[in-house]
């Protein structure tokens, strides 16, 4: 299960958690490995986002999170998930853990939004998953550049497709406007020839690539 996390130096000590919250990290630990290379329409995603207090990630921290599946092409109404940390950071966050299973998760500027979980993954259980990352901030203008040919803003984004959701700023409400872009990231991404999670993956590798070297 080394594939899937791994202890940070500074980990929490999870003896704290009580006997059902340790067996079901341990479960969620036990996961196997996703495979990558299946079709979009036999894939689950998973669109995480989260509520901070504010943007600067060396003084604010993570309020709640919010997740939706894409599941085999579809957005079921039922496969969402939202918490808030406080009280339970603990509880919140193994929860959200057992929602994504073994990824592949999808966020939108993973720079702010990944780098705020996996903090808060670190400071309360130990870990640091290592799902395959897929960021629709860097995806988006290499799949739709007629509509905007750089990273922008997901405000920017739900305008160009007409996406509204019902509430923005809130985990879930951001998370439900990122599942529909995601569904529009596929088709696209099929009609490409790019069928497949991990060549949404590679995409994303070669257009940070090329926007480094820029």
């Amino acid at each position: 299960m080394n594939w899937l996390t791994r202890l940070l130096s500074n980990r929490a000590d999870i003896t704290a958690l009580d006997i059902a919250l340790r067996e079901t990290l341990a479960h969620w630990q036990a996961a196997p490995e996703p495979d990558l290379g299946v079709a979009h329409f036999e894939a689950r995603y998973v669109i995480v986002n989260t509520e901070a207090t504010g943007l600067d990630l060396d003084a604010d921290r993570l309020l709640a999170v919010g997740a939706i599946a894409v599941d085999c092409g579809l957005l079921p109404p039922t496969e969402s998930y939202y918490a808030r940390l406080e009280p339970d950071p603990a509880t919140a966050l193994i929860n959200l853990l057992t929602f994504c299973g073994a990824g592949p998760v999808v966020v939108f500027n993973a720079g702010f939004n990944r780098t705020l979980l996996e903090r808060a993954l670190g400071e309360h259980l130990g870990i640091k998953p290592e799902w395959t990352w897929l960021d629709l901030h860097w995806l988006l203008p290499a799949l739709y550049g007629e509509l905007i040919d750089h990273p922008a803003r997901l405000a920017d984004w739900m305008k160009a497709f007409g996406i509204e959701t019902f509430q923005r700023h809130h985990a879930l409400g951001d998370a439900w406007a990122i599942a529909q872009l995601m569904l529009a990231a596929q088709a696209r991404a099929l009609a490409l020839g790019l069928k497949t999670p991990r060549s949404l993956a590679e995409l994303e590798r070669s257009c940070r690539h090329l926007r480094r070297q820029a």
